[in-house]
């Protein structure tokens, strides 16, 4: 399943990017890419949810970016931008998925596509989020581990 959902998310990274250079209809980018793309080993459902909700909660998913964030949204490189917001949803929606798996999965998807040096800004802005909306995920896991 796991390696399904990474295939998912790759597929979202995608597709917003398409939406927020085109500004396209988000029901044909998601047609577009259910009819074009190799979905056979992707969690299709999971797809569809991200890819609807992500835009969903734009304003809520900005809002938890913005003080994490060392320029204005609009202004962070579209694929960055994508997979944060992705990863921001992940977060605060997404509660099974463990916030371990939302940082790795945002890093691995901006090594990707993104710039060269992108997904250590990514780390970094995901983290801090992280620990705003996962605070008590990621207490009880440092806590597990005998941490402090």
């Amino acid at each position: 399943m796991s390696n399904a959902r990474t295939k998912a998310r790759r597929n979202v990274v995608q597709a917003l990017y398409q939406w927020q250079l085109s500004g396209g209809n988000l029901a044909d980018i998601q047609a577009q890419f259910l009819s074009e793309y190799d979905m056979k080993k992707v969690d299709v459902e999971y797809f569809k949810e991200l890819f609807r909700q992500v835009p969903l909660h734009l304003h809520e998913l900005d809002d938890h970016l913005l003080p994490f964030l060392d320029r204005p949204v609009d202004e962070v490189d579209p694929v960055e931008r994508a997979v944060l917001r992705l990863a921001t949803y992940e977060l605060e929606f997404c509660l099974d998925v463990p916030y371990r798996v939302v940082i790795n999965e945002s890093v691995e998807l901006a090594k990707r596509f993104g710039a060269e040096h992108g997904h250590k800004y990514v780390n970094g802005v995901v983290d801090q989020v992280a620990k705003k909306l996962r605070a008590v995920e990621m207490k009880s896991a440092d806590g597990s581990k005998g941490e402090a």
